[in-house]
């Protein structure tokens, strides 16, 4: 294993450990926000990684970049506003995913204003600048990838309660008779977006197209510093 697989690895690992926890609580906070306890009542405001996870989705974030965690309990009848409740409570946990990503390339582009940042990635010679650099990217790759991968519109991941905002109680009584078959299609999409090429992987590109925007966006810092644009 060479620094990079290292170092792609070891962001996996600190995204289990901080981020997750950052996204579950996210989900906890929000529906506290509209008055729903259960997560509180539970313990699931807090950044302790053991709160949070699962062990399936926690070995597959390792192996592979797309995992999750042990969902946060919620029960939407004590909320304000019922659909919006569950909505914006699953939409937290992406949100939370994609400032964490922003967070990294962000202090990756301010390191590169530094003249031994700058260095140690045009060079590429291994350094601990360098491994730091790297290991930001890396994280900001993951985070984005959890974010897209979250937003998927089925259960249990987050886009699914998402998208409920947009549907009815008819809708809410099919799920709730067909939630073993859906378990079922949920796997299959995993294992499906494994094996589909990435040109043809909707995960993929847009994964790859937020990436890009928000990787140019804050690559204009360290382009500006050193008078490159």
């Amino acid at each position: 294993m060479d620094i990079t697989d290292f170092l792609k690895g070891f962001s996996r690992v600190i995204t289990l450990l901080l981020v997750l926890p950052l996204h579950e609580t996210a989900h906890a906070l929000v529906a506290k926000w509209f008055g729903d306890d259960t997560a509180e009542r539970q313990g699931r405001i807090t950044l302790n990684p053991f709160a949070h996870l699962d062990p399936l989705g926690s070995i597959l974030i390792v192996l592979t970049g797309f995992g999750w965690a042990k969902p946060v309990p919620i029960n939407p009848l004590r909320m304000k506003k019922y659909r919006a409740g569950i909505a914006l409570t699953a939409l937290a946990g992406p949100v939370s995913n994609l400032l964490a990503s922003f967070v990294s390339i962000l202090v990756w582009a301010v390191l590169l204003c530094t003249e031994s940042g700058m260095t140690a990635w045009v060079t590429g010679e291994i350094t601990p600048m360098y491994s730091v650099l790297m290991l930001l990217y890396f994280l900001f790759n993951v985070n984005i990838g959890l974010a897209m991968f979250n937003l998927i519109p089925v259960p249990p991941l987050d886009g699914f309660n998402v998208l409920r905002y947009f549907t009815g109680e008819k809708f809410d009584r099919w799920v709730y008779t067909h939630q073993q078959y859906l378990q079922y299609g949920f796997l299959a999409v995993i294992l499906v977006l494994n094996y589909i090429p990435s040109k043809y992987n909707i995960l993929s590109i847009s994964t790859g197209f937020i990436s890009e925007k928000m990787f140019d966006l804050v690559f204009q810092i360290p382009m500006h510093k050193w008078g490159i644009a």
